[in-house]
């Protein structure tokens, strides 16, 4: 039998396992996204390379934590190219 340890969810904890589940879930697998926690809040920051991507964050992030609140500010990084050829003077 396994013994089931018990979870320490206080912020900095909480934090370290919320980085961890975005960067180890296959959907994600994002390093560079900011978590920071405020009691029932959990805040992501920074950018990703597709709207899938943002959204898959907020469902890695529902499965790890399912009573927070998620607020997402990821943004979508562009990576057309450019319209026109900017001229340097």
């Amino acid at each position: 039998m396994s013994e089931q340890v018990p979870r320490d969810d206080s912020p900095q904890y909480l934090v370290a396992r919320l980085r961890r589940a975005l960067a180890e879930d296959p959907r994600t697998a994002e390093m560079g996204v900011r978590v920071h926690v405020n009691a029932d809040r959990v805040h992501l920051s920074g950018e990703v390379a597709t709207a899938q991507r943002r959204s898959d964050l907020d469902a890695v992030l529902a499965d790890e934590a399912p009573g927070l609140q998620v607020h997402n500010d990821v943004r979508v990084s562009d990576t057309r190219e450019p319209a026109h050829r900017e001229e340097l003077r």
